[in-house]
């Protein structure tokens, strides 16, 4: 096994002799999960879960929809900012090669689920099961690039970020009245049963040489303008919608403890959604927003109907809304989640928050 020193300096070599940017070899990072996660690769898919049209990107630094689900940055954007490393690109891109390579890859894909069913309405994107395959794909390419020890190396090395189970609930489980799924489990089995197939998911990744697993749970999916669209008459938050985080959510963590038993401590990072979104949900003017109820773009009740599209009522300062459109946050609320990540105390994220990890880690490799 490299020592810490020794894969550092190896690192800085390769990325010398790749010609690559202070960037690009920064720690790798991976993404995998649904749109609140996705950074375009929809956009090569003939889906209807995309978000590559206006006004989709607004405030983004090019000023155009890139495929992220955001007025701006997302999540692993803000992460990647704070591991002082550029944004890693969709699997998809063909811009994906070189040096890039050692960026990372962001292998999410809007409409997904922990389950292959869920999402079956939007017909073609990157199920788990796919993304996991395009991870052994990417392997293959980075093995070709710097040779298998070293991409072993990077890969040991690097952040996962995986977001998953939001859609099992909203587009499978209650996506129609006595939908499959919820003919076929009470809503505490079908929990049960989607965190034993998340599990298989994250072992998996172990076995795939991933060490630093960051995964979120669900955020109050009641809360969202979509569902206060659909189901609420008076404003408040879905209760078979909040009920089915409160399950989800504890069974999760106590699965992340049980493998950092297996594996070492920290090794999954139990990140409380519910806990970071619920705060500026509860309370939107303690963060300096003016709604958590309402959608910055969109139509109909609470502008939850439906994506933006340049035909949407638009907000005239995002800054003021905690949603973006019917699920997704603005880019000043995602930020808000991932100062929570880096710095919050155990109540947001455990056993460690990304500074203590990034700070430890840091250590190691010098």
């Amino acid at each position: 096994m490299m020592s810490g020193c020794g894969l550092l300096t190896t690192i800085v070599a390769l990325c010398v002799a790749l010609l690559a940017t202070p960037s690009e070899c920064a720690r790798a990072f991976y993404v995998f999960g649904d749109s609140l996660v996705d950074n375009g690769n929809n956009n090569y898919l003939l889906t209807t879960a995309r978000a590559d049209s206006p006004p989709y990107g607004i405030d983004y630094p090019t000023h155009r929809a890139t495929g992220r689900f955001s007025n701006g940055h997302n999540i692993p954007d803000i992460i990647s900012e704070q591991l002082g490393a550029e944004p890693t690109l969709p699997y998809l891109s063909p811009e994906l090669h070189g040096a890039k390579l050692l960026v990372g890859a962001n292998f999410a894909s809007a409409g997904v689920g922990i389950l292959n069913d869920t999402g079956i309405q939007f017909v073609n994107i990157v199920r788990i099961s796919k993304q996991l395959k395009y991870f052994q794909e990417y392997q293959w390419k980075l093995r070709a690039l710097v040779g298998v020890s070293q991409a072993q190396q990077v890969v040991n090395r690097a952040l996962v970020l995986i977001t998953l189970g939001g859609n099992d609930f909203v587009n499978n489980y209650y996506l129609i009245p006595f939908s499959l799924r919820s003919r076929q489990f009470s809503l505490p089995d079908f929990v049960r049963y989607l965190i034993s197939e998340y599990k298989k998911i994250l072992v998996r990744l172990y076995d795939m040489g991933a060490r630093r697993v960051l995964v979120t749970g669900t955020g109050p999916l009641g809360c969202a303008p979509a569902e206060l669209a659909l189901r609420s008459l008076d404003g408040q938050c879905d209760t078979d919608l909040m009920r089915a985080a409160e399950l989800f959510n504890p069974q999760l963590s106590q699965v992340l403890s049980e493998l950092n038993g297996r594996h070492g401590e920290g090794t999954y990072i139990a990140a409380n959604s519910m806990r970071v979104h619920f705060d500026f949900i509860s309370n939107p003017a303690a963060y300096g927003f003016r709604t958590a109820k309402e959608a910055c773009c969109g139509q109909g009740p609470h502008n939850g109907v439906g994506l933006c599209t340049v035909a949407s009522n638009m907000c005239a300062d995002r800054d003021e809304y905690v949603f973006w459109d019917a699920y997704h946050p603005t880019e000043r609320a995602n930020r808000i989640i991932v100062s929570q990540f880096m710095t919050g105390s155990l109540d947001y994220i455990s056993p460690l928050n990304l500074s203590t990890v990034l700070e430890m880690d840091a250590r190691l490799m010098n």
